[in-house]
């Protein structure tokens, strides 16, 4: 006992002890002789543990909190404690104590999961409930114990939230760090099941034991920093180990930059029970705990368990409320209800008598009863519901139901809350008032619905979860080998150096997958391995056969001229792709250019061709119809009109027409049509030339139909998966042929399917560009169709973090200026035609390219011949519009058009000729090298009388009176013709 000799503390204590005694003595457990005492056993560590002392404490108060606003109840708990020092034999024995000697209705505790699992056999035997607030194993509820109540948020439950934040962040790999005792292995089946579920690989396992010394739990996490590339950790351990762990992983650097660890709820739980060395060891570490929503009622409780707890224990200052305790605040609430249910009309408490003792050779074990109101008690606290501290307390199969997870980030000395959890709807960054999620409608696992996080180190920036070990093994990386010396060793060649044991592999895989490893930003070191058969000149198996090495784990990865299909995806994550993707068919070039003696007329279509010969014929004959009656050069006998006129539209085409037109709308329409043919002679040239070029090389195979129907051989390189391709395509094995290098490739194609070769190879774009680098161009050609495929790629295990810094290096190879050097050094440029061009030999122009220019040049041409018409009919008028009703229309169309078929001698290249002939002959007569070679007409000259006559009707060409039109209609054609003419020249 301590001895106070100072008055001062002495007055100060008494004051204190009267203020404690005036505040909760009136919150005491009413007592009366009347009321039924019901012992109940208490099984804690109250000497080592906060958790055991956190517990009582808050049991004692909850029962005076109980008791004192039900204070009508007729039962009432006597609590028995019993400390169990976490000895699990000390626990185990002090509960046989309590229910043989004091015959205990119930026992609370134990605290651990290993001290649980001998005292719950024990309630078993004796029928009575067990109820722990503190022991979270989901391995006890494989006892099946009907009698056994876990108030506490069970281990398992939170495995989903610990998955959704490693998918939160897209961590591929997990290593679970627990205590090796039945409390971390219960949780780590669950853990490893739900991680496996979202595809996250856990490789490693590190079971470390309670009683590891410093040297050995440091050996541990060496082993991990050492030899496994995952830096992402959850620790499940008791506080004692947990701290213990975190100073020491901060102390060999396992707490810097680039980790991630998260702890669950045993340690989260109590995080503010740990001293400040061990906080500022675990600065950035994420923790999932049980949330409970923050209430009144709660706070209130806080301050007063404060005082109370600062009263009875106060030398523990520095000790706060904890989730365990208000888990026993309420469990113990539950248990005082249910008792008071079974113990209405019933007075008794008491144990059976047993034949317990006959099961055990053990002296203690003699009169070992059972408990008279175990299962009511038992289904009593099943039904039991209520409103307590933690929130809505509901038991359904002994267990306390699954609740919202909080995620807190742990910084310095204190933690930040950066978001929740709900079994329903997944992380979010916060809840209503109600508890639920505030902004998600659908289950999420996004990093985006969490806040800011500090990880360790002190840095913002999310760790990508894995590097490199800094001591370990080499990766081994598989590489196909090639047989023979022609065999696109370009892509990849391999040799084996028997002296040092080592594989070389060159080629353009292994320069792009060199100048890929270069740029990542840390050191990646890598071994080749051949994929080879004993003797090592073979390849061993196909690249399907290497792929499944991969898978089988045989390597870690797989480098070369490897072809990304679905059907290898399912087994391993290839990079993306640094090749041009797809297959596609090569064939032959022939010559047709010197087999086809029309290629001439091929520039144009049948229907151009049509068009364009009416068009010239047209043309004539609106030049003639504009020229005749104007120009000397457009008129004679008929047929050297015809001639004249068809000879004057076709010498356009080539511009040697030597016929001038005189009158101004056949100017117009020459105009527009020399532009016409100007237009359709260039394009025509333009189009033999190409067409004349395209010829040269067209493919000798233009579809895939062709070559099944004519049964022509394939080919295609051996080992490759195009061969399943081509058994789509419904090719018999009889035609299809396999090569394993350019050059036989070549050699097959000479022979042809007649010798034995083959007509078309089928092969990977990168291969089929090589190959036409090779040779000629105008001796292959790629055509259509083109197959999907993925492209080569690198091949990684399922779930591998090099997958995706691979990738982003191959974007950064593939679009800069290395991928281009690389090229050139290892293949020939291929300078061919498209595929497109290839197979098209349909050059040929028609008539929709040119219908605007024919329709143009019509216009014109019908816009000229209308002017001329209407111009012709307003001249002559009064034929047309005479009344006289002896004179036809039929009658008047013939003048017409014997009036068009003169010369129009008012037109200025007629009045020279004219007046020549009147100064130089005053006679009524002329010769025929005078008038009638210039008129191209050969008519008699005629009478006086009748020219008299005449004069007066076609002296200006109009008739005077209806009866001279009669009288000229009933005359001779040929007459009027003539006397019309000689009338003129007198």
């Amino acid at each position: 006992m301590v001895k106070i000799d100072n008055p001062s503390i002495m007055i100060f204590i008494v004051i204190i002890t009267c203020w404690f005694v005036n505040m909760f003595g009136g919150m005491a457990q009413p007592r009366n002789e009347s009321n039924v005492v019901v012992k109940v056993g208490a099984v804690l560590d109250v000497t080592n543990g906060t958790v055991g002392i956190i517990g009582l404490s808050c049991i004692n108060m909850a029962l005076s909190d109980f008791y004192h606003s039900h204070s009508h109840y007729k039962t009432r708990i006597q609590i028995i404690l019993r400390d169990s020092h976490k000895d699990v034999v000390t626990a185990a024995a002090h509960a046989l104590d309590l229910i043989k000697n004091e015959e205990v209705q119930a026992i609370m505790g134990p605290s651990t999961t290993m001290e649980a699992i001998f005292v719950i056999q024990l309630g078993d035997k004796a029928q009575i409930p067990i109820v722990t607030f503190s022991a979270t194993s989901p391995s006890l509820a494989s006892l099946q114990s009907p009698y056994f109540f876990q108030i506490s948020q069970i281990d398992s439950a939170q495995v989903k939230a610990i998955t959704s934040i490693v998918l939160a962040f897209g961590w591929k790999q997990v290593v679970p760090i627990y205590i090796d005792n039945s409390f971390g292995e219960g949780l780590v089946p669950y853990l490893t099941n739900v991680l496996q579920q979202a595809n996250i690989q856990v490789p490693y396992l590190s079971a470390i034991s309670l009683s590891a010394t410093d040297d050995a739990i440091t050996q541990e996490l060496y082993k991990i920093m050492t030899t496994i590339s995952t830096r992402v950790f959850v620790v499940h351990m008791s506080t004692n180990l947990g701290s213990k762990l975190f100073t020491l992983a901060k102390n060999i650097g396992m707490m810097s930059q680039g980790y991630v660890w998260i702890v669950t709820d045993s340690m989260a739980n109590l995080f503010n029970s740990f001293d400040f060395n061990v906080k500022e060891s675990m600065e950035g570490v994420l923790g999932v705990r049980t949330y409970i929503p923050k209430t009144n009622k709660l706070d209130d409780f806080r301050v007063r368990w404060k005082r109370k707890f600062i009263s009875d224990n106060p030398t523990l200052v520095d000790t706060n409320l904890n989730i365990f305790g208000i888990w026993a605040y309420d469990a113990t609430i539950a248990l005082a209800m249910a008792i008071e249910n079974v113990g209405i009309g019933n007075t008794k408490f008491g144990y059976n008598e047993s034949n317990t003792s006959r099961n055990y050779n053990i002296p203690d074990f003699e009169k070992f009863g059972i408990a008279q109101n175990g299962d009511k008690l038992s289904e009593a606290l099943s039904n039991t519901s209520f409103n307590g501290l933690s929130g809505d307390f509901n038991v359904i199969g002994g267990k306390l139901q699954a609740s919202t997870f909080e995620i807190i980030n742990m910084i310095g000395d204190g933690e930040k809350r950066v978001g929740f959890w709900t079994p329903d709807k997944g992380l979010t960054r916060n809840l209503d008032s109600k508890g639920n999620m505030s902004n998600n409608s659908r289950y999420s696992s996004s990093k985006d619905d969490l806040g800011s996080i500090i990880w360790p180190g002190d840095v913002y920036s999310i760790p990508k979860g894995w590097e490199i070990p800094t001591i370990g093994k080499k990766l081994k990386i598989g590489v196909p080998i090639k047989s023979g010396e022609n065999n696109y060793t370009e892509f990849l060649k391999v040799t084996y150096d028997h002296s040092t044991d080592t594989t070389k592999a060159t080629g353009f895989c292994i320069d792009v997958f060199t100048a890929v490893v270069d740029i990542l930003p840390y050191d990646l070191p890598y071994e080749f391995v051949r994929y080879a058969k004993p003797d090592g000149d073979e390849m061993a198996g196909t690249y399907d056969e290497l792929i499944n090495q991969l898978y089988y784990g045989n390597f870690d990865a797989v480098v070369g001229d490897i072809t990304i299909t679905a059907d290898r995806s399912n087994k391993v994550d290839f990079t993306m792709p640094y090749t041009e993707s797809g297959v596609t068919m090569v064939v032959s070039m022939k010559d047709s250019r010197k087999k086809n003696a029309w290629a001439f007329l091929k520039p144009l279509t049948w229907d151009l061709w049509v068009v364009s010969a009416c068009s010239f014929v047209f043309i004539g004959f609106v030049v003639w119809v504009l020229e005749h009656r104007v120009n000397n050069d457009f008129r004679g006998p008929p047929s050297h009109q015809i001639g004249t006129s068809l000879w004057f539209s076709f010498s356009t085409m080539v511009y040697a027409h030597r016929e001038k037109v005189v009158s101004n709308l056949a100017r117009f329409v020459v105009v527009v049509w020399v532009f016409v043919v100007l237009i359709l002679v260039q394009s025509y040239t333009a189009s033999l030339t190409s067409l004349l070029t395209v010829e040269q090389l067209r493919p000798a195979i233009t579809d895939v139909d062709q070559l099944l129907k004519n049964k022509m051989n394939v080919g295609y390189l051996k080992g490759s998966f195009v061969y399943g391709i081509l058994k789509n395509l419904s090719f018999p094995d009889s035609q299809i042929i396999t090569y394993q290098s350019p050059e036989e490739c070549n050699e097959l194609f000479i022979k042809g399917s007649v010798n034995g070769g083959i007509d078309a190879a089928f092969d990977e774009v990168p291969y089929v560009k090589h190959f036409l680098g090779t040779y000629s161009c105008s001796k292959y050609v790629m055509v259509e169709p083109r197959f999907k495929a993925g492209g080569f790629g690198y091949a990684f295990p399922k779930g591998s973090p090099l997958v995706a810094d691979i990738s982003r290096a191959i974007l950064n190879v593939t679009q800069g200026d290395k991928m281009r050097t690389i090229e050139k050094a290892w293949f020939k440029e291929a300078i061919c035609l498209d595929s497109n061009t290839e197979i098209s030999s349909n050059n040929n122009l028609g008539l929709e390219s040119f219908w605007g220019l024919f329709l143009i040049a019509g216009i014109a041409s019908l816009l000229a011949l209308l002017i001329f018409v209407v111009t012709f009919l307003y001249q002559h008028k009064h034929i047309w519009l005479n009344n006289d009703p002896n004179t036809s229309i039929w009658q008047r169309v013939c003048i017409l058009v014997r009036i068009f078929d003169q010369r129009d001698s008012n037109c200025h290249t007629f009045k020279k000729s004219e007046n020549k002939i009147k100064s130089g002959n005053s006679r009524h007569h002329h010769d025929e090298d005078d008038l009638g070679p210039s008129l191209g007409t050969h008519c008699p000259p005629s009478p006086s009388s009748q020219t008299e006559s005449n004069v007066s009707v076609y002296g200006d060409f109009s008739p005077k009176t209806e009866m001279d039109v009669v009288q000229i209609t009933n005359q001779e054609v040929s007459s009027v013709h003539c006397n019309e003419i000689n009338l003129q020249a007198t």
